[in-house]
């Protein structure tokens, strides 16, 4: 019994690293290799210079990586280090690549830096009298974002305050953050990313 026991699992665990091997196709398991360089083997990168991408909204991703191949995203950031990777993708890898990150393990948000409190106060509420609308209605109340809207929890602290003074600053364009962000301050950049960031 346990010989036959022994031989299911075998059979089973070669069944599964075949599926798996079929299911990425040579060009997209270079692109995951390229992206894996940066961004971590489950997108989960080690540097805050590189954006978490486990658990991302898959059309965000897919979004993103368009941008970057049609170079409608032209931020510094994307010129450095995105329009060369995202330049031979086609659309199935760009979906693939997607799903992939999506669906891996994300990383939870720590909420328990020191302007916490002010931060959580400000993404679920906003302040519209100075026209901050609340993060909450684009990413979802536990920031764990909604379709084309990214999930910002569990990120690095440092990458969200670097996005966040871009969409300010106008470096990074978007109809939707450049005028919110525009009225932030140093303190509520601080503020939200120490309610949202894992450091």
């Amino acid at each position: 019994m346990k010989t036959w026991h022994a031989v299911v699992v075998a059979m089973t665990a070669f069944w599964l690293t075949a599926t798996l091997a079929v299911a990425d196709s040579p060009a997209e398991a270079k692109a995951a290799g390229a992206c894996q360089k940066c961004h971590g083997q489950s997108g989960d990168s080690v540097s805050p210079i590189f954006p978490r991408l486990n658990g991302q909204q898959a059309d965000y991703l897919s979004a993103q990586l368009r941008a970057f191949r049609s170079h409608a995203r032209d931020d510094t950031r994307a010129r450095t280090y995105m329009w060369i990777v995202a330049h031979d993708l086609d659309d199935k890898m760009i979906a693939d690549l997607g799903k992939r990150y999506a669906s891996q393990k994300l990383t939870p948000a720590q909420s328990g830096g020191a302007l916490a409190p002010e931060g959580e106060k400000l993404f679920l509420n906003g302040d519209l009298a100075r026209g901050v609308v609340a993060c909450q209605q684009c990413h979802g109340k536990s920031g764990e974002g909604n379709g084309a809207f990214p999930r910002v929890a569990g990120q690095h602290g440092a990458y969200l305050r670097m996005v966040m003074g871009a969409f300010r600053s106008g470096l990074r364009k978007s109809d939707v953050m450049g005028p919110v962000a525009k009225n932030l301050n140093d303190r509520e950049i601080e503020a939200l990313s120490s309610y949202l960031a894992n450091d």
